[in-house]
């Protein structure tokens, strides 16, 4: 059955429509970006402070709900505190430690695994050493024993979250660069005389964007549900600064009376963490030559 046009258009745009196939990839990207603008935007958008407390309005529900309102479309907490400006408020607090934190790891187990595969030996077998040791570490352990010392800062949060993930990112790297070292035009450009350095940055770094970019991409969710899971434990972000996973803990003592106090914060971590899988996939999909069939 072929569609019929409302309106008075071509025939030749109006089949181009109809040919147009949605991309996965850019139809996710385009729903997380407006998640994430909301974020930015959030001082702008919400009308009431994440913070502002007013115990007259607590627990008020949803707007599609009987005694709900557009004043707060989303509901109000056990104090009282617009749901709609703390979601807001989270995921920009959220958003902004996860995606530190993984720029942090990356950074780091990006260069360690460059360092090791090109220069191998000794200094591969040190790094590597170490990354086995790192890997050993129980990744709670880890985070609860940085946050005691160092404190519950955000800085701190995302330094912590960086030093437990960068050995993936480190071990990856190393075989990509192992196996690259031996093709061709990197030995050429080492019998030419280029530096280890110069050959990292021309030659190596410039082949290793597709499968980091997929591997980033695919580790956010996890690297988002730790920082929710600190949060919630109550180790992470600390009051009155808004956070998903901290309104998650809050709310877990009202699930059978006002369950949005909790589920509209759970509603948007599965809604960013599915989108980022979905493009993850995509990618690895797209950028993968051995699922070219």
């Amino acid at each position: 059955m072929s569609l019929i046009s409302p309106f008075p258009v071509s025939s030749s745009f109006w089949k181009y429509l109809q040919n147009i196939k949605p991309d996965r990839v850019w139809v996710c990207s385009v729903f997380l970006l407006g998640i994430v603008l909301l974020g930015i935007l959030a001082p702008v958008i919400s009308h009431i402070e994440p913070t502002t407390v007013n115990l007259l309005e607590r627990s008020k529900p949803p707007v599609w709900y009987e005694g709900g309102s557009w004043t707060y479309p989303l509901g109000t907490d056990n104090l009282g505190r617009d749901m709609l400006s703390r979601c807001l408020h989270g995921i920009r607090t959220s958003f902004a430690i996860a995606t530190l934190g993984l720029i942090f790891s990356a950074i780091l187990g990006v260069s360690i695994g460059i360092i090791a595969g090109l220069l191998g030996g000794y200094t591969d077998e040190f790094l590597m050493f170490i990354t086995d040791v790192f890997i050993t570490i129980p990744n709670l352990l880890l985070l609860l024993a940085g946050i005691v010392l160092l404190g519950t800062e955000i800085w701190v949060l995302i330094v912590m979250i960086g030093l437990i993930r960068w050995e993936a990112y480190a071990r990856i790297v190393r075989g990509q660069v192992m196996a690259l070292r031996e093709l061709g035009f990197i030995e050429a450009s080492h019998v030419l005389g280029g530096s280890r350095l110069r050959i990292a940055v021309t030659h190596v770094l410039p082949n290793l964007i597709s499968p980091l970019t997929v591997i980033l991409t695919l580790s956010f969710p996890s690297v988002l549900l730790m920082e929710a899971g600190l949060s919630f434990l109550g180790v992470g972000v600390q009051p009155p600064t808004p956070s998903l996973g901290r309104m998650i803990g809050s709310g877990r003592d009202y699930l059978l009376d006002a369950w949005w106090i909790s589920g509209m914060p759970s509603i948007v971590i599965v809604s960013i963490t599915m989108l980022f899988q979905l493009i993850g996939d995509g990618l690895r999909d797209k950028l993968d030559v051995r699922l070219d069939g």
